[in-house]
């Protein structure tokens, strides 16, 4: 048994109307499944010790950001505990959804991402476009060179993600919920970022067109149009696919119900991709710039480094004028760390009110090598395409800049690349006659 609607009736036939366009037949008929979706399990007792000392970690923290560096870092730390709450609670996956659609041909995810991307774009357009902005804040779109280093960087990161076993976001809100042997792949991010700003003058004048924003072409509104559009056009494409491939459904995570849903999970990844778009505007909102994260890994490992008494300020990147303002300033007071560690924040605290906070501390040498090797890639990945899966993907192509889509495109193309990979170091892919994936 399947969940693939009935055929409709060829036209012509008896009783049939006009032929449904071919991408309105895409939209109406539920994407096929192998299976039926699993019954999600339900949730454990709430870990009160952890829930208490996140809670307590996070409002002391915030207390101080705000008493020692102002309201807006406060406000940043806050929203970023936000952001790790509804990435934990809707386990909303970049990896995860990458990696089964090119494996098996499942969709969800990456129509997940179309939602999250939409929605985002909307609130960028309508920020932007009217120059609101708190905290005397003006707020930009993001747009990124469009050359060698970004789809070189790109399709290092998608390697990356597949060895490493998570992205960018995945890794912090792992890292939050307890999930300790994502710390391999975490400290191969900051590996990877210093690399990269050691070798930086290597890589700096790689050849690269100009930015290109189509706000800059037809306005905001018809950026968003275009945007949108495009949007549903992959929404259409994946279920096209997935009706062609029929693959197994995505697992379920375990939930509450009722209105204590809201606090303990797991959301719908729709209801996860609206709670991020909003979150994410009001990071625009209050800062004039996008959500990013992996900029800051580059300065944890630079700061690191001084603390180990090395000089990475002598280093050319760091030696630039605006890196340097960064490298001598407060880790607090830098605008990502500061969403950085509250996602770590948020996420424990959705972990440990979901009941499943716990320390994971068995770690395979195949899996511990896969996710130090992934999160050196990713780190030097992002650092050359100029942003992750965050700063690069959600943020360029929430703005109208063509970076963003050929990010995607390089992204997905080392998602290939990556599964392959995989298989070196003995990790699983998803496979059609799973039960899940």
């Amino acid at each position: 048994m399947t969940s693939r609607s009935a055929d409709p009736a060829p036209a012509g036939g008896p009783g049939a109307g006009p032929a449904a366009p071919a991408p309105l037949l895409a939209l109406n008929r539920p994407p096929a499944l192998s299976a039926p979706p699993p019954r999600p399990p339900g949730l454990g007792p709430v870990r009160r010790g952890p829930l208490a000392v996140a809670l307590a970690a996070a409002a002391a923290l915030a207390a101080y950001t705000g008493a020692v560096h102002g309201a807006l870092p406060a406000v940043l730390l806050l929203l970023g505990t936000g952001l790790g709450v509804a990435l934990f609670h809707s386990r909303f996956g970049f990896t995860s959804a990458w990696r089964q659609l090119i494996a098996v041909g499942n969709g969800a995810g990456l129509r997940a991402h179309a939602l999250l991307l939409g929605t985002t774009a909307t609130l960028f357009a309508l920020i932007i476009g009217t120059g609101t902005g708190l905290f005397g804040s003006d707020p930009q779109p993001s747009a990124g060179p469009i050359g060698i280093a970004l789809l070189l960087g790109a399709f290092l990161f998608g390697v990356g993600m597949q060895l490493g076993g998570a992205c960018a976001s995945g890794t912090l809100f792992a890292v939050g919920s307890g999930q300790s042997a994502i710390l391999v792949t975490l400290a191969g991010f900051v590996i990877g970022s210093v690399v990269y700003s050691a070798a930086w003058p290597l890589v700096a004048d790689l050849p690269a067109l100009p930015p290109l924003l189509l706000s800059e072409y037809v306005g905001w509104a018809g950026s968003w149009a275009i945007t949108v559009a495009v949007l549903l056009a992959v929404v259409v494409g994946t279920r096209a696919v997935q009706n062609r491939r029929v693959p197994p459904p995505v697992g379920a995570v375990p939930t509450a119900s009722g209105a204590l849903r809201v606090i303990r999970g797991g959301w719908p990844m729709t209801a996860g991709a609206a709670a991020l778009a909003v979150l994410g505007g009001a990071v625009l909102l209050v800062s004039g710039g996008a959500w990013g994260i992996t900029s800051a890994f580059n300065l944890w490992g630079a700061k690191l480094l001084q603390l180990l008494g090395a000089h990475p300020e002598e280093w050319a990147f760091w030696s630039r004028p605006e890196q340097a303002a960064q490298l001598a300033g407060p880790v607090l007071a830098d605008k990502t760390s500061l969403t950085d560690i509250g996602i770590i924040l948020g996420a424990a605290i959705a972990a440990a009110a979901a009941g499943s906070w716990r320390l994971h501390t068995g770690l395979a040498w195949n899996t511990a090598a896969a996710g130090l090797i992934g999160g050196v890639l990713m780190g030097i990945g992002a650092r050359l395409a100029g942003g992750c899966n965050i700063g690069a993907y959600l943020a360029g192509i929430a703005s109208g800049s063509l970076h963003g889509w050929l990010w995607a495109v390089a992204a997905l193309a080392g998602t290939w690349a990556g599964l392959r990979a995989r298989t070196l170091f003995g990790l699983a892919n998803p496979k059609p006659g799973d039960g899940v994936c």
